[in-house]
């Protein structure tokens, strides 16, 4: 492990921070350069106010399968819109005592003139709490979702329970930026059989 020295007429290929003139890099010995992880991975995106949230606030049924006429959460990029949404981490909690095993994950699709029908929507927030950027997303409650919705990826099963016995399906799943919201798509919350709960979702915007 070595250090380079910037100095004054250094070669331009070396490499500066955003906005912060490094005076020394470290490098290790396959020339990679090292780093540490001084605060969480999201911080750098939600101190640029490029990160927003938005959650059920009130008990919510997530409607079954693949059905068009969606209740549970969902998150949609408007058609024209000239940034890709980037979903990070979606929430589950359920409330209701169920009746039938249910398996929980995220479905998605696409369709050119995107969700148009928002029947109750969900307000968004910047994850930099207090600030008032607004985000180009949108998130509802309840929406008409179009095309042909698939099921992306299901994260979580959820058991028949009775008075008194916890549930344990739910909680936090890192997407780790692997899904793209262009103009036009969605993606929302899934259930295989009727679920009831509390549901949250964080995003990125960034430039198409």
């Amino acid at each position: 492990m070595g250090d380079q020295v910037l100095m004054s007429g250094a070669p331009s290929g070396l490499k500066h921070p955003d906005g912060v003139k490094t005076l020394i890099e470290r490098i290790g010995q396959q020339g990679d350069r090292m780093v540490s992880q001084l605060h969480g991975p999201l911080y750098e995106q939600a101190l640029r106010l490029n990160m927003f949230f938005a959650a059920s606030q009130a008990a919510t049924a997530v409607s079954v399968a693949l059905t068009a006429t969606y209740t549970g959460l969902c998150l949609s990029n408007p058609a024209g819109n000239t940034r890709n949404l980037v979903p990070r981490q979606v929430s589950i909690g359920v409330s209701v005592h169920q009746v039938a095993l249910s398996c929980m994950g995220i479905l998605g699709g696409y369709a050119a003139a995107g969700v148009v029908t928002h029947t109750t929507a969900l307000t968004r927030y910047s994850c930099m709490l207090g600030n008032g950027v607004a985000s180009t997303g949108l998130a509802d409650a309840a929406c008409t979702i179009v095309g042909t919705p698939l099921v992306i990826m299901p994260f979580v099963s959820t058991d028949i329970i009775t008075t008194g016995t916890p549930n344990k399906g739910g909680g936090i799943v890192d997407l780790g930026g692997s899904l793209i919201i262009p103009p036009g798509a969605y993606v929302a919350i899934y259930a295989l059989t009727a679920v009831t709960g509390l549901f949250g979702i964080t995003w990125e915007e960034v430039p198409v």
